[in-house]
């Protein structure tokens, strides 16, 4: 039978979302919960523990058959950080086999120089590389240790290797990096990639950050001089970022993510799924329904139907306020996969 694993967000937990909901259509994978950084607003540090049992290949595929049984068609794979999972490129091939409608990753790009060509071989299309600033000292810093020449060296791979996109998301942090978004801008146009701005969200480390919130308000004042006048607009089925046009060039874009001054929970069609099987419904709360038994037995069915099981606990998006609310702060956003 499902194995909940249920934290309560008061004395009866969020309300759900209405019944009959539009199951998942997107899914985040957490292929793996370890990291190879520390960042300041993801893991208090590099010694914060790991989930005891992690899901194998095998299983991975019968969990991903199950998803998309259920209606899942856009995929994204996720860590911690999915590069340093021995088995991520072959988990790529067989994503590839599904004729799904997107099939991404996100990653830090520590391990990219050696594996851009591979993944996209496989069949990877989009990148996602999280990095939230230039200076080497900074970055070492925000993320506990980091070197930031390997992160350029394979951002630089996966240019020369040619993937449909290649986005960059960088977390904006009052006194730290937030006097750099207009150079980061800058230097992701030269290299055609699209950078993609983030407020801290409250989960987690994050939650320690409050009062280090830059809000995309803020950040798109920073950016006037470069970016057409009006309001940031979401692209369908591309997730929660609102995008601006350059002036000098309307081919060229930014992304802001406003995970804390307006979280977007209303329309949210995303399910992740933890590196230990946990179907999760919702990145602000730790509620969730195991499917590990079923994936790792090899029941696509099952999993299948356990995904609507998870659905239904969904927190109702017109009432909850994702990021903000006071669960937030008791989840890993490493486990979780952001």
């Amino acid at each position: 039978m499902y194995a909940l694993r249920v934290i309560q967000n008061g004395p009866s937990g969020p309300a759900h979302a209405p019944e009959g909901a539009a199951p998942p259509r997107s899914v985040r994978l957490s292929l793996t919960d370890r990291c190879d950084l520390a960042c300041v607003y993801c893991r208090p540090d590099r010694r914060d523990g790991y989930l005891p049992e992690r899901l194998d290949l095998a299983a991975w595929k019968t969990m991903v058959h199950g998803l998309v049984g259920a209606g899942v068609r856009r995929v994204r794979l996720t860590g911690g950080e999915p590069l340093i999972h021995p088995d991520v490129v072959e988990v790529i091939r067989f994503l590839g086999t599904l004729d799904l409608d997107d099939l991404a990753l996100t990653t830090n790009a520590t391990q990219l120089a050696k594996l851009a060509r591979p993944l996209r071989e496989a069949g990877l299309r989009r990148l996602n590389v999280s990095l939230d600033t230039l200076d080497p000292v900074r970055f070492e810093r925000m993320t506990r240790g980091g070197k930031l020449d390997g992160v350029l060296a394979g951002i630089h791979a996966a240019l020369d290797v040619g993937y449909d996109e290649i986005k960059l998301n960088a977390v904006v942090v009052r006194g730290e990096n937030d006097d750099e978004i207009a150079s980061l801008v800058a230097w992701c146009w030269e290299r055609g990639i699209v950078p993609r701005l983030l407020e801290v969200m409250h989960i987690g480390e994050g939650a320690k950050l409050k009062d280090r919130v830059v809000t995309a308000r803020e950040m798109i004042a920073k950016l006037a001089h470069l970016l057409e006048p009006g309001d940031a607009e979401r692209e369908p089925d591309r997730g929660p970022a609102g995008y601006l046009r350059a002036r000098h060039d309307t081919t060229k874009k930014v992304g802001f993510i406003t995970g804390t001054s307006d979280t977007y929970c209303k329309g949210c069609d995303r399910l992740r799924v933890a590196s230990d099987g946990t179907l999760r419904p919702c990145l602000a709360t730790n509620d969730g329904l195991s499917a590990a038994h079923e994936a790792c037995t090899g029941n696509a069915e099952a999993v299948a139907d356990a995904v609507g099981r998870a659905w239904a606990m969904k927190p109702d998006g017109e009432t909850w306020k994702g990021c903000t609310e006071d669960s937030a702060s008791h989840v890993s956003m490493r486990g979780i996969g952001g």
